[in-house]
């Protein structure tokens, strides 16, 4: 069953919280808030107030920087959340990239390796303190010595972790730890810092794919995988619309068309693409931005995707 998410920053209170009522009653599976300190509002106290009027609608930070943030902080925001919704966090984390987060905190933006091994460290460490464990970590890039999560215990026996990420190393390991991988088709970070080389072309997509099964093929149950989708259009011509995104990002047509990170054409068009996304990829979860809700609507998905849940 095809899911959608929904990312979006509060910009005034009536309207957060109106967003955050129609999302749940349109049938979305979650709302998720992005994490950039400094450049958009704290996703935790975000969440928690539109927790306040939803009663089903999964919350997450898309996605915390592990880079910046430490493990118990994470912990107490996401079981906290999990507090004040009745059992309906997850807990977002990717390796970040923008290097002006890191300045922010008097240090420099590790290299990619380094960004990787604390992301997961940070991820185990912060899955232990949920599940109410002691975590002492001495590595390279995290210091931790005999924390503990004592209070707020969360209401969820497990808080589904989405772990966001094109990188080799992380895939496998969300697929052998995560609950939902997040799929987002980002390569190498660009100068400014914000920026990506997208990784959309079949071929990449199938190589991150196996990784994620490589990572799960000890478990029952592998992770969900869900695809950042960076265009929404409804249009009768998905060619003529896809055509300028094709030329920014040096790529055929038919190559965007075909990657599960744009949903272009008409609603027919769009549904037929999902289902080649799940019957190539396993690509069942999709996290769209605010400005896609009415196109996400008039595909006749989400009631579908809400009774899932």
């Amino acid at each position: 069953m095809t899911t959608f998410a929904l990312q979006a920053v509060p910009e005034d209170a009536a309207s957060w919280l109106a967003l955050a009522r129609r999302a749940e009653a349109a049938g979305f599976d979650a709302l998720y808030s992005p994490d950039h300190p400094g450049s958009c509002a704290a996703p935790s106290v975000a969440l928690a107030a539109a927790a306040a009027v939803t009663e089903r609608i999964g919350l997450c930070a898309y996605v915390s920087n592990a880079g910046v943030r430490e493990p118990i902080h994470l912990a107490v925001d996401a079981a906290t959340l999990d507090v004040v919704s009745g059992g309906r966090a997850r807990l977002g984390l990717g390796a970040g990239h923008t290097p002006a987060e890191w300045q922010a905190i008097g240090r420099q933006r590790p290299g990619v390796n380094d960004r990787v091994d604390r992301c997961l460290a940070v991820a185990a460490a912060t899955r232990a303190l949920l599940a109410g464990d002691t975590v002492t970590v001495h590595q390279a890039g995290l210091d931790m010595h005999e924390a503990h999560l004592a209070k707020p215990r969360p209401v969820q026996e497990r808080i589904p972790l989405l772990l966001g990420t094109a990188n080799t190393r992380m895939l496998r390991w969300a697929g052998e730890h995560a609950d939902i991988v997040g799929l987002s088709g980002l390569g190498r970070t660009l100068e400014d810092g914000h920026r990506h080389e997208p990784r959309w072309l079949p071929d990449q997509i199938d190589h991150q794919i196996e990784q994620v099964t490589a990572g799960s093929a000890g478990r029952d149950t592998p992770p969900a995988l869900e695809a950042l989708v960076q265009i929404v259009a409804v249009t009768d011509d998905a060619e003529a619309e896809a055509a300028p995104h094709a030329e920014r990002l040096g790529m055929t047509v038919a190559d965007v068309l075909a990657a599960p990170f744009v949903l272009i054409g008409t609603p027919a068009e769009i549904r037929a693409a999902i289902e080649r996304h799940e019957k190539r990829w396993g690509i069942t979860r999709y996290a769209v931005r605010k400005d896609a809700f009415d196109a996400i609507q008039s595909l006749g998905l989400l009631t579908a995707s809400h009774a899932s849940s």
